[in-house]
């Protein structure tokens, strides 16, 4: 009998669960849980976050769409696991096989359960590292990549430095744990999303809902930690974060149509504050902003009448609906915005005229004649000798 009941409990529990997660998908199939279809409103207003710092940035051109303090030093907490995962990706192989130490085992916070001495592959700890937050599996990556967490720390900072190129943030170890020096900034940590996100493996690692985990001490189903991963098709990634002295910490990527826009938030009260401060954030950057495109090869014609060309594309991030304006002046592209602000700054590759492709083509022939005639002459001159 009372297997019965706990089973219709269950069937219970389980039928408003997907009937909530039906009505979000529908929600969020309308275009209504981040940002009103476009044309539907004139413009929404910069949002009201209740996070202590934090950053939108447009994922392609790195343009900065909105900042609350975000050169103010924090602590990340987890989020750190997105440097840690994405140095594992770049220096580590994924069959590599990892034995776990005493060390790894002794991670405390969110784990994976690990058991010392058992063998995991490299593959599997990123996973757990990313989808469950475990601080062993950053252990154990950290040992595996570099023979010690002190050493995995030098790399993670040359890494930071050289790499990725931020200069605000220094990271003590690899998964986030409260160290007085292991901090960041919102703006370094957009960045460092950003070059994450630019990796495809790191990409479909970040978007991965659930994952069958299987190891000598623990076999279940674990869920990835950020909640809007989970509900929202539009979030493909990336990795949230909790220690008591950084507050909730979150960092996110969202596709909104063509565009996508990294939000992060840190030292939120509550996660359930971190998420909504994000939704308002990509409801403000989808709505208002979107990023176009200069396209390599391309042609502008200069104030002196010749044409140029593109030389290497770029990103740049308008306002929905802003009319930009194109300025070439002695072979420099200059694009800006309603404002005037410049948005662009390139110097284009002069296009040759019809006499100039004439010579040049005469210039190359004359070359290939003076080199025949050279190789001809060795050639008669062997044959005299010989």
């Amino acid at each position: 009998m009372c297997f019965a009941v706990k089973c219709y409990a269950e069937h219970v529990v389980y039928r408003v669960v997907m009937t909530i997660k039906r009505s979000v998908a529908l929600l969020s199939a309308l275009g209504l849980l981040f940002f009103p279809a476009i044309g539907q409103a004139t413009e929404i207003e910069s949002p009201t976050i209740t996070s202590e710092t934090a950053i939108v940035i447009d994922a392609k051109s790195g343009d900065v769409i909105y900042d609350k303090q975000a050169e103010q030093q924090m602590f990340p907490a987890s989020i750190t696991k997105i440097l840690t995962a994405i140095i594992a990706l770049e220096y580590g192989e994924w069959t590599d096989s990892v034995e776990i130490s005493e060390a790894a085992t002794e991670a405390v916070g969110t784990t994976v359960f690990l058991m010392e001495g058992e063998v995991i592959e490299l593959g599997q700890l990123i996973k757990g590292l990313l989808i469950n937050s475990g601080n062993d599996a950053g252990v154990a990556i950290a040992e595996h990549l570099a023979g010690s967490e002190e050493a995995f720390q030098r790399v993670m900072n040359e890494y930071l430095t050289e790499r990725i190129g931020v200069e605000n943030t220094h990271f003590t170890n690899a998964h986030g744990l409260f160290d007085e020096d292991h901090y960041t900034t919102a703006e370094d940590m957009a960045i460092i999303t950003q070059y994450a996100m630019n990796n495809d493996a790191f990409r479909e690692l970040a978007a991965i809902e659930e994952f069958e985990w299987e190891s000598e001490s623990w076999e279940t189903t674990i869920y990835n930690h950020h909640q809007l991963v989970r509900d929202h098709d539009e979030v493909i990634g990336v990795k949230n974060g909790f220690v008591s002295q950084s507050g909730f910490t979150l960092a996110t990527m969202a596709e909104i149509e063509d565009d996508e826009y990294i939000v992060v938030t840190m030292n939120a009260l509550t996660a359930n504050d971190s998420y909504e401060d994000t939704r308002a954030l990509l409801r403000y950057a989808g709505h208002n902003y979107e990023t176009q495109t200069l396209e390599e090869g391309d042609f502008f014609e200069g104030d002196d009448g010749k044409e140029y060309e593109v030389v290497q594309g770029a990103y740049y991030t308008v306002a929905r609906g802003d009319e930009v304006s194109h300025e070439v002046d002695e072979g420099q592209l200059v694009i800006r915005d309603a404002e005037d602000d410049v948005l662009v700054r390139q110097t284009l590759r002069p296009m040759l005229d019809s006499f100039q492709v004439q010579a040049a083509s005469e210039t190359v022939t004359e070359e290939e004649d003076q080199q025949f005639s050279f190789v001809q002459w060795v050639q008669d001159l062997i044959g005299r000798w010989f």
